[in-house]
């Protein structure tokens, strides 16, 4: 069975990231570190039992010789939620039963975190970006048992795709959760709405 896990918003740089979450969403994010393997950096916010990164490509480090996850390499623009990631118990019984595509088995470490993530050869999940990342932790840490709670909760996740019926079939019986609604549309765009001390804000 696959859960929700973390919520990722791209952007061109870490701190105009940030300044866009934290201008929308009132609260301040927690420090979050590098990932040597893809050459990013992130920052997070707490969200009961999820979380949610900004991520970027990080210009102190060395460019890797693969693409990066989340389709780094071809982003631009202003930042925009861009990703969603379940998680599951045994990472390559998940990949044997979604669509191929979804990524490769990488182990992937920062601090004391340990975890397995598919990570596409191209960079890019399958329906356009649209499908889920599908990540195992590993050890008894996660990263949202460690962010300070600033009162901020998903209420919905949706996730628009020309590719929905299929999307949605790939996932019946794998994944159900109430706060993640797949829907068709002409093209893919994602949508979050929050619950924060400030009241109801939308990421997109």
């Amino acid at each position: 069975m696959l859960r929700l896990d973390h919520l990722a918003v791209s952007a061109t740089s870490l701190a105009q990231g940030v300044d866009w979450v934290e201008q929308t969403l009132g609260v301040a994010l927690a420090p979050g570190g590098v990932h040597a393997l893809m050459s990013t950096h992130n920052r997070l916010l707490g969200l009961g039992d999820v979380y949610l990164e900004v991520i970027t490509i990080d210009p102190a480090a060395p460019a890797p010789p693969h693409r990066r996850w989340f389709d780094l390499d071809n982003f631009e623009g202003t930042p925009r939620l861009t990703n969603w990631i379940v998680a599951c118990d045994d990472l390559d019984a998940g990949l044997a039963v979604l669509p191929a595509g979804v990524g490769n088995p990488t182990d992937l470490a920062r601090g004391d975190l340990r975890w397995r993530m598919a990570i596409p050869s191209d960079g890019r999940l399958p329906y356009g970006n649209a499908h889920p990342a599908l990540i195992q932790w590993q050890g008894a840490v996660h990263p949202a048992q460690r962010l300070p709670d600033v009162g901020v909760r998903l209420e919905l996740l949706e996730i628009a795709t020309p590719d929905a019926e299929a999307l949605n079939a790939n996932l019946s019986g794998l994944f159900t959760d109430p706060h993640v609604r797949i829907t068709e549309a002409t093209e893919m765009a994602m949508r979050a709405t929050f619950s924060t001390p400030h009241g109801r804000r939308v990421l997109e």
